[in-house]
């Protein structure tokens, strides 16, 4: 069994930044698609970016957000940048078991337990 343990979220002012970091349990990390879904009180889980084959990135956070890995760290990270009220959410690291080249919500794997980001205006 795979732990995602996320942190790095909090209470940031419109135009600020915050960089979340997931780590992953496990010797298999590198075989791993690691990426970000956030839920907004009242709303669907959304996909915001993944990073397998290939990164992508959802229409609302492009040219903001960033997602990178550290495989030596078993860690995945999300800079967030400009962020805007819109961005508030419970943010969650996500993974699928193998390296691919799309992220749908119904076919991850592991969860982590969510961190708050909380953008004020």
């Amino acid at each position: 069994q795979v732990q995602l343990v996320e942190s790095g979220g909090g209470l940031v002012q419109a135009g600020g930044s915050l960089r979340l970091s997931c780590v992953a349990s496990g010797r298999t990390f590198t075989s791993y698609t690691m990426g970000w879904f956030r839920q907004a009180p009242g709303k669907e889980r959304e996909f915001v970016a993944f990073i397998g084959w290939s990164t992508l990135y959802a229409d609302s956070v492009k040219g903001r957000f960033t997602i990178s890995r550290d495989n030596t760290k078993n860690t995945v990270y999300l800079q967030m940048n400009s962020l805007k009220p819109e961005d508030t959410a419970v943010y969650y690291c996500a993974a699928r078991r193998s390296l691919t080249t799309d992220f749908p919500l119904e076919r991850i794997d592991y969860w982590g337990q969510g961190t708050q980001v909380t953008v004020s205006s």
